[in-house]
């Protein structure tokens, strides 16, 4: 019995996986019309029928990244310091299971190698991600719920290094999940010190 013939939105989908796998594991200067053909088991040509170009298909991948991202923010009626936990748990999991997705957005390369609308989407979503972090932050410090001996820039930029982190080591390696909530829960322990725990800290 002949396997159905994949369509042109499952093959798109397939490319821009295969695209990020190959960033992950090799580096974006390693993404080539080649390179994907062999990955996904197509030819050069066959990739064009999907896409006009290699810079059409890196487009769509800074979307399908950016869209990823977008999905990890939680509804601002729920609660700050929920609502930060929340984020945090969804984008550790979109960065640990997808490494490519990190690497791409950290690396000075995609400023470099992706068109300019790619490296676009990836700046705004960086920028959104800690203009989301400074304002639940401050929020959640106004309601009382975390310290406010600290600018919540600085503790966005903490949020932001710790889930780097996170993303870096892989959730799918030694410990797995179980490291990263032991991470993320020292994280919020010291989001919400109290002023005497910071003392009895010194």
């Amino acid at each position: 019995m002949s396997t159905p013939r994949r369509t042109t939105k499952e093959r798109r989908a397939e490319l821009v996986d295969a695209a990020l796998e190959i960033i992950e594991t090799r580096g974006i200067v390693e993404l080539t019309t080649k390179s994907l053909a062999d990955a996904v088991g197509l030819s050069t040509g066959a990739i064009f029928r999907h896409f006009n170009s290699l810079d059409a298909l890196l487009v769509t991948v800074a979307d399908h990244v950016g869209n990823l991202l977008d999905a990890t923010y939680p509804p601002v009626a729920v609660a700050p310091v929920e609502r930060l936990a929340r984020f945090m748990d969804a984008r550790c999991v979109v960065v640990g299971d997808r490494v490519g997705v990190l690497r791409l957005m950290l690396s000075e390369q995609f400023a470099l190698a992706l068109p300019e609308a790619a490296a676009r989407r990836l700046r705004g979503a960086i920028d959104t991600t800690r203009t989301f972090l400074v304002e639940t932050i401050a929020q959640a410090q106004a309601a009382k719920q975390l310290r406010d001996d600290l600018e919540p820039q600085a503790l966005a930029v903490i949020v932001m290094g710790t889930m780097q982190m996170i993303g870096l080591t892989g959730r799918s390696k030694a410990h797995g999940s179980q490291q990263v909530n032991a991470v993320r829960a020292a994280l919020m322990r010291l989001l919400t010190a109290t002023e005497p725990e910071r003392r009895r800290a010194r």
